[in-house]
């Protein structure tokens, strides 16, 4: 309503994901005439947006969830307690400004947590069953890029070089989730994220392991020649670093990572036990869970949330 008021006819937003996500939404809705709800998802009808977007230019400062590439805002709606996506391919940004230096004042938590964002979004599109030739290139080039620098700019975060990286590899993350989707990290995160408050990188840092052996003892136990399978160990040999290095090998180099940069645990945002059922259902309902590599039963999903917690 401000933005109509005024008369807006162009939208810049520079900050982390969720500020260009709200700049994408502002540029989505100000020309649109109907209820905002008709154009939500899971909470409204998700209809198609009636006009077209202001013009929109996204200067992200944090390296995490290369909004400044994907044609979505996530919005969070304490009504009903969720995050959902107002989504149209009109929705990608005119422009995106990025420049690695508006992320060297960011602290190391948050560098870890937004880091660890960007890397997630390039390991759930290289197992994704959409995964692409493009969303490929994406990731090879993605995941070593944030794997050699994220530990750098934590240490160091004026080290304009590791910034680069992560700023190109978030970049790409972005790009990859757009055309390949995600899997069960997002499918829980979204839930978690709508009821609880906790930054949306550290969610996702905190399942990510979990999530990759669920997924990996799933997948071996029921389908053990899933091409999944050899791209966990693709993953593994780019984080480790070590040829032939092993599935968990990969799993041992994420939860080491995430205790050493101190991701805190699911529990330390107020989740209970008792919140799980709701949470599962709720993620088994998510668009992102359409991505995993293979379906995870309720029982799984819930094991999940137990060894993040």
């Amino acid at each position: 309503e401000a933005a109509r008021s005024l008369g807006v006819d162009c939208v810049v937003a520079c900050g982390g994901g969720s500020v260009l996500d709200a700049g994408k939404a502002i540029s989505a809705l100000t020309p649109q005439t109907g209820d905002v709800f008709q154009f939500l998802e899971i909470i409204g009808l998700g209809l198609p947006l009636e006009n077209q977007p202001l013009p929109f230019l996204a200067m992200p400062t944090t390296a995490g969830t290369g909004a400044e590439a994907t044609r979505n805002a996530v919005l969070t709606s304490p009504e009903h307690a969720l995050k959902v996506s107002l989504r149209s391919p009109n929705m990608v940004p005119r422009i995106a400004l990025i420049d690695p230096s508006l992320s060297l004042g960011l602290p190391p938590g948050l560098t870890a947590s937004t880091g660890l964002d960007a890397l997630t979004q390039l390991l759930e599109p290289w197992v994704s069953c959409k995964a692409n030739g493009m969303t490929d290139a994406c990731c090879r080039e993605g995941i070593p890029r944030m794997v050699r620098s994220l530990g750098k700019a934590i240490a160091n975060g004026q080290n304009l070089e590791a910034r680069t990286d992560l700023a190109y590899g978030a970049f790409l993350s972005g790009l990859a989730l757009a055309h390949s989707g995600l899997g069960a990290v997002h499918g829980l995160a979204g839930p978690i994220g709508g009821r609880f408050q906790a930054p949306h990188g550290a969610i996702c840092a905190a399942l990510l392991g979990p999530v990759w052996r669920a997924n990996v003892e799933t997948l071996s136990r029921t389908t053990p020649g899933h091409l999944a399978l050899e791209r966990y160990r693709q993953a593994a040999h780019w984080l480790t670093g070590i040829p032939g290095a092993s599935i968990n090998d990969g799993l041992r180099w994420i939860t080491e990572s995430v205790h050493g940069w101190q991701i805190p645990r699911l529990a330390q945002y107020g989740l209970r036990v008792s919140d799980f059922p709701e949470l599962v259902r709720a993620a088994q309902a998510s668009s992102s869970m359409k991505g995993n590599p293979i379906r995870l039963t309720d029982e799984v999903l819930s094991q999940i949330l137990a060894e993040a917690y």
